[in-house]
């Protein structure tokens, strides 16, 4: 399991404390600024550190990963035929020797392997599309091949808009009637023609053909909720997004730090690429042409005092580490097979088997064993006393392959172009969800918003923590699935320094510690000087140690860091300076998320993601984001594929219930016709805002009807409506105000009004509407006259 960490805590402050004032938002942030003018010193030291290679991934159990031979062979022929493509596969999870393929055959089923893709049979999702009319044999075969081609020759430039008609120029004429079933199953899954080419975005933008669908609330805009609404407006239907922050990305985060003239980028959520092999976010960076910075594994581990561990005491407690897992694995197998839902923690029994073998005895072997343990529970966000033994790595199979990247300028720069032109509602803190036979309400911030269906992306920690109310409640299967995945923590300090001081030839370094309780304390340090625009470090704080973190002041654990650093520094001869400015991270706190990503806990297996992800009331309320994801948990691919996966569940219940606009559902039509035809002349029109006056009183606090339109270019075929009442007075004061945000914000925050949908306003204004429409039919029948 990889990390996509969240957000973080930042105030400003010299000597003390403060609110930051230039960030409206809720968000639990404390930043540090310091005031020392630079130290003159250079950096120096010890410029070869030990070559330790070191990934932050978790140790894969060869019991547990089928076919390990198989994907050995199937790189050696990708690192072959690498040259005549772009994307580099690198997973296998179906059986099928790789000679059985023809050679012609091969790279392309390779590319739909790393996609996600198995080699010689069909997933669930295009089982569930009918995308064949009988499973297995030769129509099958030459569907998956079509399939395969499909995906390998847009991944090959994927800055083109990939058409049929081109699909069946290329395809063996044997094949050509599976180009329509695998194309559309491909275009509608968002497996190709996705991301932010400026090709890809020009024809998303197009009207879709056919009938308009249904309207979808998502909420949240992060990364999920992000990639599911534009998909969604990609397939026709009408789509606002409310989200409780005021900006998008969720748990991405890029934090702009500042000191000396010198701008940075700090990711403090989601930061590394972990895998860039098949990965989405590959595909928005090859788009973007935006370079990717390979980790470098090297990471030398410094003692407490400052003294680099030993290369051979090094070797073999990570060796002896490694053993010790193998042999949990093994016993976990026996369990499985005897006791079946037997379960401990991982902790229970590496410790068992740590004790047994006589491992790490002397105090130095026990404090490198401490901070392989740290980097695991950093991998998990989790306790080693909360993991399962029996499924905490069940994702190891379909680990995305290739280098961890960074991303120079930080992945905000994904954020902001996925939410571009976007209809998302800031500050919109959901409080409800009720949903029933004749679609969904979503309650936000005192407003009401109707829809056909609602897409709830929000972090398994909200969930958890019962912030949102479900009318009726989730089925009991939901709530145990939501109660025995564990949502866990991780934080940062990033600091911004007048120099880089550590050296630039590594991205990585780690520190040990005396206190086992305190193991994954400031453990691991990782440089971004070659991604960030200047000298950034962040050290990272995982297991125990985040959870304490967030009971400490800011102050107190800047000070802890810097200890740190200038005991492995100072003994060089290389002064540390102090930072010009620091940000610590406590999403632990934040209550947009409570927390920083999923895990499977004691009693918990992969079930329960698949079980997370299911949509509830037939079909109205549908969930995304990386705790629903059983393949990619805890990353930040995870969370974009499982926005793909929900805007493809939506178009497949929206076709099964043949929904039209929400105006049919309610048996609205003839009067939805009307009101808008009332709405081409309004008494008065300004910005996004149309207004009817009550023809009846010419009282400034008689009540009008407003009408707020949500549009942009990128809902491409028309525009979202919501109502609200208020007086003619307050209408008037709102038209006054030049900036369509702050009038927003008038309206909500000042007038208090609440805002419906179009199956809601006759309910609410029936009388007022009736007597305006007979008012202006009398007119102008007098004027016929």
């Amino acid at each position: 399991m990889e990390t996509t960490p969240p957000e973080d805590d930042v105030t400003n402050a010299t000597t003390t404390t403060t609110t930051n004032s230039d960030d409206p938002s809720p968000e639990n942030e404390t930043l540090i600024s310091e005031t020392q003018n630079p130290n003159s010193d250079v950096p120096g030291g010890d410029s070869s550190p030990p070559p330790r290679k070191r990934r932050r991934r978790k140790k894969q159990f060869p019991e547990m990963i089928p076919f390990r031979l198989l994907r050995a062979h199937s790189r050696s022929i990708v690192n072959k035929s690498i040259e005549h493509t772009n994307e580099i596969p690198v997973k296998i999870h179906r059986r099928r020797r790789i000679s059985e393929l023809t050679k012609e055959d091969d790279v392309e089923a390779l590319i739909a392997i790393s996609v996600g893709f198995p080699v010689d049979s069909l997933t669930e999702e295009e089982i569930e599309a009918n995308v064949v009319s009988q499973i297995g044999g030769n129509e099958q075969t030459s569907y998956i091949n079509v399939r395969n081609h499909i995906l390998s020759r847009w991944r090959s430039n994927v800055s083109i808009w990939l058409t049929k008609e081109q699909v069946q120029e290329s395809v063996r004429p044997e094949n050509l009637g599976f180009v329509d079933s695998a194309y559309y199953f491909l275009l509608n899954h968002g497996y190709i023609n996705f991301g932010l080419a400026p090709a890809i975005k020009e024809e998303k933008l197009k009207s879709p053909n056919g009938v308009e669908k249904s309207n979808v609330i998502i909420i949240g805009a992060g990364l999920s909720g992000l990639v599911a609404a534009r998909q969604l407006i990609f397939l026709g239907f009408k789509v606002v997004v409310l989200e409780g922050r005021n900006r998008p990305g969720g748990r991405v985060k890029t934090r702009t730090m500042n000191g000396n003239g010198m701008v940075v980028a700090a990711d403090l959520g989601g930061s590394v690429l972990t895998g860039i092999n098949g990965n989405p976010l590959g595909v928005l960076a090859r788009q973007l042409e935006f370079p990717l910075h390979k980790v470098r594994d090297i990471c030398p581990l410094y003692l407490p005092d400052g003294r680099l561990v030993n290369s051979e005491v090094d070797s073999r407690v990570e060796v002896s580490f490694n053993k010790l897992l193998d042999r949990v694995c093994k016993l976990r197998q026996v369990m499985m097979e005897d006791c079946n839902s037997v379960d401990v923690s991982l902790g229970t029994a590496f410790e068992a088997f740590r004790r047994i073998n006589s491992v790490a005895e002397d105090p130095q072997e026990m404090m490198l064993l401490n901070w392989h343990l740290a980097n695991l529970e950093y991998a998990n966000a989790s306790l080693m006393s909360d993991l399962s033994m029996a499924y905490w790595d069940q994702d190891d199979p379909y680990e995305m392959g290739g280098d961890h990247c960074f991303i120079p300028g930080g992945n905000e720069r994904f954020v902001r172009g996925l939410a571009e032109e976007l209809p998302i509602c800031y500050g919109k803190t959901v409080d409800s969800i009720r949903y029933g036979v004749d679609g969904a309400r979503v309650y936000a911030g005192g407003l009401e918003f109707s829809s056909d269906m609602v897409l709830c992306t929000v972090p398994l920690g909200v969930l958890k923590k019962g912030s949102i109310e479900f009318v009726p409640e989730l089925p009991r299967r939901k709530i145990d699935a939501i109660h025995k995945i564990g949502f866990g923590l991780l934080n940062k300090v990033a600091m911004l320094f007048p120099y880089d001081f550590w050296g630039g030839g590594i991205d990585t370094f780690g520190h040990l510690t005396e206190d086992p309780s305190m193991r994954g304390e400031f453990f691991l340090f990782y440089s971004y000087s070659a991604v960030s625009g200047g000298p950034l470090l962040v050290a990272l704080v995982a297991g125990e140690a985040a959870i304490k973190f967030e009971m400490v002041s800011p102050v107190e654990s800047v000070r802890r860091v810097l200890d740190i650093l200038r005991g492995i520094f100072n003994p060089k001869g290389i002064n540390v300076p102090d930072p010009l400015q620091v940000v610590c991270t406590q999403w632990g706190k934040d209550e947009f998320s409570y927390g920083s990503y999923s895990y499977v806990a004691t009693g918990s297996s992969g079930d329960e993601y698949d079980i997370l992800a299911e949509s509830v009331g037939g079909g109205r309320v549908f969930f995304a984001g990386e705790a629903t994801n059983r393949q990619y948990p805890a990353t930040m691919h995870g969370a974009f594929l499982s926005g793909m996966r929900e805007a493809a569940n939506i178009l497949s219940m929206a076709k099964r219930r043949s929904i039209a606009p929400w105006e049919k559902i309610d048996d609205h039509k003839e009067e939805s016709k009307d009101l808008d035809a009332l709405f081409e002349s309004p008494d008065l029109k300004f910005g996004n805002f149309s207004v009817l006056y009550d023809p009846r009183s010419d009282d400034p606090e008689s009540n009008s009807l407003l009408r707020a339109e949500f549009s942009g270019k990128i809902i491409g075929f028309g525009s979202l409506h919501l109502y609200g009442l208020l007086p003619k007075k307050q209408a008037i004061e709102l038209s006054e105000v030049d900036e369509e945000a702050y009038r927003m914000k008038m309206l909500y925050n000042k007038f208090a009004v609440r805002l419906f949908g179009r199956m809601e306003v006759y309910d609410v204004a029936e009388s007022l509407i009736a007597c305006i429409k007979s008012a202006r039919s009398n007119s102008n029948g007098s004027l016929d006259q």
